[in-house]
């Protein structure tokens, strides 16, 4: 199956889970400004297409424009990956994923949820600031619950999580066995 993987990333989780995608898949590789170039024409040749996006404040960054032209790619299997720093296994995960889509959106595309980490070097100041904040907040409030202060602890500080068996659901969503 000819398949595109289209990917933004600002510190490099979400490039790296794109391209081990792209590798299991055999499929082409474009940075989302690179796409963005591209005639409709470009997209039509792809059986598969996946959107690989960074979350921020219970968004997946730039996903507009795929979703945006998702309308246009009937018969085409879709997808959506988000990447953050939550690991996969936490409740707010499930409750993120079902805020990504529209109920029509959920009808032509899935989505999927890989845990990536945080990497303060490779943040914009405007990032790093605010999730500093965040985390400052978590850990300093003192209404703040033992798992939020522990959050806060976990996200004042770079940190790794991501792992390549993260990818098997949206590889078996691809391949037509999920």
């Amino acid at each position: 199956m000819k398949t595109l993987v289209i990917y933004t990333s600002q510190t490099g989780f979400t490039k790296r889970y794109a391209g081990w995608i792209s590798e299991e898949l055999n499929a082409d590789l474009y940075d989302l400004n690179d796409a963005k170039k591209k005639a409709d024409s470009f997209f039509e040749t792809y059986e598969a297409i996946v959107y690989a996006g960074w979350c921020m404040a219970g968004k997946v960054v730039k996903v507009n424009w795929f979703m945006d032209k998702a309308v246009c790619w009937k018969g085409k299997r879709l997808a959506i990956v988000a990447v953050g720093a939550s690991p996969n296994d936490n409740p707010e995960v499930d409750e993120f994923l079902d805020n990504v889509m529209t109920e029509e959106q959920c009808q032509i595309m899935k989505a999927f949820y890989c845990q990536g980490g945080i990497n303060y070097d490779r943040m914009n100041f405007f990032s790093r600031t605010l999730m500093k904040m965040f985390a400052n907040a978590l850990r300093n409030n003192k209404n703040s619950s033992e798992k939020d202060k522990e959050k806060g602890e976990m996200i004042s500080k770079s940190y790794d999580i991501s792992d390549r068996k993260f990818i098997e659901p949206v590889m078996d969503y691809i391949r037509g066995n999920g």
